[in-house]
């Protein structure tokens, strides 16, 4: 589904305050509560998902630069993806202490790498000034 810049600078703003509201219930809300290795895991959930919250404002600029990159709408859906299943399967292990999603957590950092791989073949697009 191609979504126009707008869109994906608002997904990359709501993101980045769901990693910010995710911080800190990881901060304030876990800690004496679940163990450590549990509460590392859900910080670096809500790290990668900030890291991506921003990268998806980048797709947002591009695709006002570029707003018939195919490779620009690939990039949104792989971090997009990527923030739901690498922060999204951290987030469950921190909260349940459950290691039941565990196995999409490499797929999401996947996901990740290949968003970042894409952005950088989108960014040819981009027209000389």
């Amino acid at each position: 589904m191609r979504l126009p810049s707008k869109v994906w600078f608002s997904i990359g703003a709501l993101n980045g305050a769901l990693a910010v509201g995710f911080g800190a219930f990881g901060a304030h809300g876990l800690q004496n509560k679940v163990g450590e290795a549990e509460l590392s895991a859900f910080q670096t959930g809500a790290q990668y998902h900030m890291y991506h919250a921003l990268a998806l404002l980048g797709v947002g600029w591009l695709l006002t630069k570029v707003p018939a990159s195919r490779m620009g709408q690939i990039t949104g859906w792989a971090f997009l993806l990527g923030i739901l299943l690498f922060s999204g399967s951290l987030y469950v292990l921190g909260i349940t202490e459950s290691r039941a999603l565990v196995l999409f957590t490499p797929i999401g950092g996947i996901l990740f790498l290949y968003g970042w791989v894409s952005l950088a073949l989108a960014a040819r697009q981009i027209p000389s000034d």
